[in-house]
């Protein structure tokens, strides 16, 4: 790790924050532990990333389909391999979250029409950095409205997630 991880309970400016983190995670992770040098930072990581993991309509296997794909396409192992099991927990297959591990495709047969929307907009998002005008119009006939600001914000979120600990070498 690239900067040093600031033990829970070590400071007790950070008692609440640690507590807030605590009760929607259930641990202090690593990430977090790194987060915590900037309490502000900290404290809207976790919100946003709780309210795009926890409190989106998008299925939850679904939505870990896409941060297993962003981390492979990020080469963020230690966020991969930490998501593995919220993946299998919300019912997506062994198949399925291996075929995330080939990134040059976006068509498997592990996947089904939905997954592999999913994973083709994930890919043109976070390789592009643009979602084409025809990719789009297959999202926006399958997702309403909300579900396309879930889907867009998880991909940007994990996208975050995953250059963050990248940076600072997070899980090496």
């Amino acid at each position: 790790m690239r900067i040093e991880a600031i033990e829970p309970g070590t400071r007790s400016a950070l008692a609440e924050l640690e507590q807030q983190i605590k009760a929607e995670r259930g641990r202090i992770s690593p990430l977090y532990q790194v987060l915590l040098h900037s309490p502000a930072i900290a404290k809207g990581w976790e919100q946003m990333l709780s309210a795009v993991r926890n409190y989106s309509s998008i299925d939850a296997g679904l939505r870990e389909l896409i941060i297993l794909r962003v981390a492979m396409l990020n080469q963020a192992a230690y966020e991969f391999e930490a998501h593995v099991p919220h993946a299998l927990k919300a019912g997506v297959t062994q198949a399925a979250i291996d075929a995330t591990r080939d990134t040059g495709t976006t068509a498997s047969p592990a996947w089904d029409g939905l997954q592999q929307l999913a994973i083709a907009v994930t890919d043109a998002l976070t390789r592009d950095l643009q979602v084409p005008e025809p990719l789009f119009a297959q999202v926006a006939a399958r997702f309403n409205a909300q579900e396309q600001v879930e889907l867009f914000a998880t991909i940007g979120a994990y996208n975050m997630v995953s250059r963050f600990l990248n940076a600072f070498e997070i899980g090496h």
